[in-house]
């Protein structure tokens, strides 16, 4: 199993990335996704996620910023950033997870919002 998070780089405050994290060696429409995330000297956080049909959860301090989508015919999941903010700072990874199963990570990927 792979899962292999790209997108992240530097990006002024305001501004937008969208990052992508592609999967191998699992059924990816049975499979929720999503994303987490840890800044530095903070526990890891909540970020977003979507499940195999396509329901939405998001953490209260990205809602109406962050949408989270899913290309099952690629099997990939997507995270599009907008209104980028300093706190948002920090290395992105993100999982699969099936009920009853322990999740799947990726490597993470880092994003950097300069003010």
């Amino acid at each position: 199993v792979q899962l292999q998070a790209s997108g992240g780089g530097l990006v002024q405050a305001g501004g937008s990335l969208r990052l992508s994290c592609s999967t191998s060696g699992i059924t990816f429409d049975s499979y929720a996704m999503g994303w987490y995330r840890q800044a530095p000297v903070k526990q890891r956080e909540f970020v977003a996620s979507i499940s195999s049909s396509g329901v939405t959860d998001y953490a209260d301090s990205v809602k109406g910023r962050f949408t989270i989508s899913r290309d099952n015919a690629e099997n990939t999941v997507y995270l599009e950033m907008d209104s980028l903010k300093s706190e948002d700072t920090a290395v992105y990874s993100c999982y699969a997870h099936r009920f009853s199963e322990f999740p799947y990570w990726g490597q993470g990927t880092q994003v950097t919002v300069s003010s």
